[in-house]
């Protein structure tokens, strides 16, 4: 039986490894791909020198998007979107997620603009390290979108963040 687009069917034939498939033929190309992640997280802060109800203590839930680039391995794969969220859990979320902004981010008025700033370098410098930098992917950080509000948010682009 062949495909026909559009026809519901049940597949013929699960595709084996090394039998449907050769392990050659799992990456379709090389070029740059660029892939998302997004997480959530709650926490406190209040802006200084301002003027406007913000300058109060209060809270946001707060959405964050990774755009992560890199040439797919030999799997097709740019970089596992479970590298995107263990390097969330063990090297950024520890300091944002229902917590005081204030005080646990560097110096800084915390706005999202400041923000969004720390969290591309703290994304940006994990897949340099040692434990994530591959010379194959070069994986790297294309942007990062902070949404403070469901309609409002700040944005960091690599094209930004180099020698401005």
């Amino acid at each position: 039986m062949s495909f026909v687009p559009g026809e519901f069917r049940i597949v013929d034939k699960l595709q084996k490894l090394g039998e449907d498939i050769p392990h050659s033929e799992l990456r379709y190309h090389k070029r740059r791909v660029l892939v998302s992640k997004e997480f959530t997280f709650d926490a406190a802060h209040h802006l200084h020198a301002y003027e406007g109800k913000c300058k109060n203590l209060h809270g946001h839930t707060y959405r964050v998007i990774f755009g992560i680039s890199g040439i797919p391995d030999e799997l097709g794969l740019t970089i596992d979107f479970g590298t995107i969220k263990t390097i969330w859990k063990q090297e950024i979320e520890g300091y944002l997620d229902h917590q005081y902004l204030n005080e646990s981010l560097p110096l800084m008025n915390t706005t999202a603009e400041n923000m969004v700033v720390w969290l591309y370098e703290q994304m940006e410098q994990a897949l340099q390290s040692d434990a994530y930098r591959s010379s194959s992917l070069q994986a790297r950080t294309e942007f990062v979108r902070l949404y403070e509000t469901p309609t409002s948010y700040a944005e960091a682009r690599r094209e930004w963040m180099s020698g401005e």
